[in-house]
């Protein structure tokens, strides 16, 4: 049983046999928290290639990308104390994220269209994943040239922490920032996981 789903849907899961017209209440009263405005934060968890993701959006848009070993639960905790308790199991609102991702994952994407809520990083970390979306797919950059194109030249190791802390991984191109000698440096998903989409991105 994951202990990151909202009530309903552990009640759900934890009884197979359910009658269909209880899913269908649960949806349905989904659908009404989000038509009333009382959801503020929907996620739902993807499968990928590198591993399973948990994708989290607000009514501005996609504001975290989480892989799974970084313990679901923390992350929807952390989401809960920094924008709002009113978090629900509801993927409808993370349909089309899920299929951007579906294609990126496939080679049929390589850039993504979707809206972003960028409230989770502030200052310069924020400056400096604004950029990241400026190196383009296949390509990388180094840390020290994203921090001469963030405006501070001498704040490598600041734009090592703002790519660590990414919230919004995968969408927001962290993994195309390497070291000066061109080996891969670390990566919030793992450094199998970034070498991973840098050969997708170059195949």
């Amino acid at each position: 049983m994951n202990t990151h789903d909202d009530p309903a849907r552990v009640l759900l899961r934890a009884f197979p046999d359910t009658p269909a017209h209880l899913h269908d209440l649960h949806d349905r009263l989904t659908a009404r928290a989000q038509t009333d405005g009382v959801l503020d934060i929907a996620y739902r968890i993807v499968d990928s290639p590198i591993g399973g993701l948990l994708l989290a959006a607000t009514d501005v848009g996609l504001v975290r990308v989480a892989f799974s070993h970084e313990d679901y639960d923390a992350v929807l905790q952390s989401l809960s104390d920094r924008i709002s308790p009113r978090i629900l199991d509801a993927p409808v609102r993370l349909d089309a994220a899920a299929r951007e991702l579906d294609e990126y994952f496939a080679g049929r994407r390589r850039t993504f269209d979707l809206p972003l809520d960028r409230r989770l990083a502030r200052g310069f970390r924020r400056t400096v994943l604004l950029h990241l979306s400026e190196i383009d797919y296949g390509d990388t950059a180094t840390y020290a040239s994203v921090a001469r194109l963030s405006g501070n030249p001498k704040a490598v190791r600041a734009v090592g922490t703002a790519c660590a802390t990414n919230p919004l991984p995968v969408v927001v191109p962290c993994h195309r920032v390497v070291r000066s000698d061109g080996t891969m440096g670390g990566y919030l998903g793992g450094v199998e996981a970034k070498r991973m989409l840098l050969a997708l991105e170059t195949a």
